[in-house]
């Protein structure tokens, strides 16, 4: 089963960081768009962060200036650095995988085909 895994998370204090990864051992994210989107509890899941085939990114407003998305080819793995944490930022963290071809990324769940089964991110003192 082609499916991606997060890992990373954990409980972190407010104001403070963490890096999530995905990877993949089944296929490759050469080329292709990953998305990070995020569930907290009796909400929604909502789109955080992706990454195209061309390496731009896209974040949320909630996120823009605290996350960065990144890849790297070598080790088949993209990353989510998340600086300035806040309660508001507890949730399931899911990566996912468009298998198509695109120029741009976009925060919304039916673009992507292959979901991780989540890691969770708890920021609190």
């Amino acid at each position: 089963q082609m499916q991606p895994v997060e890992s990373g998370g954990g409980l972190v204090q407010p104001g403070g960081s963490a890096r999530l990864s995905c990877t993949a051992s089944e296929f490759t994210f050469n080329s292709r768009s990953i998305g990070w989107f995020r569930q907290a509890p009796g909400k929604e899941r909502e789109g955080v962060a992706c990454i195209s085939s061309y390496s731009f990114p896209n974040y949320a407003e909630a996120v823009k200036g605290r996350f960065t998305v990144s890849r790297d080819n070598l080790k088949n793995t993209i990353f989510l650095q998340m600086n300035n944490l806040s309660p508001e930022d507890t949730a399931v963290y899911y990566c996912a995988v468009d298998l198509g071809f695109s120029s741009t990324c976009e925060l919304v769940s039916h673009e992507y085909s292959h979901w991780g089964q989540g890691t969770q991110v708890t920021v609190a003192s």
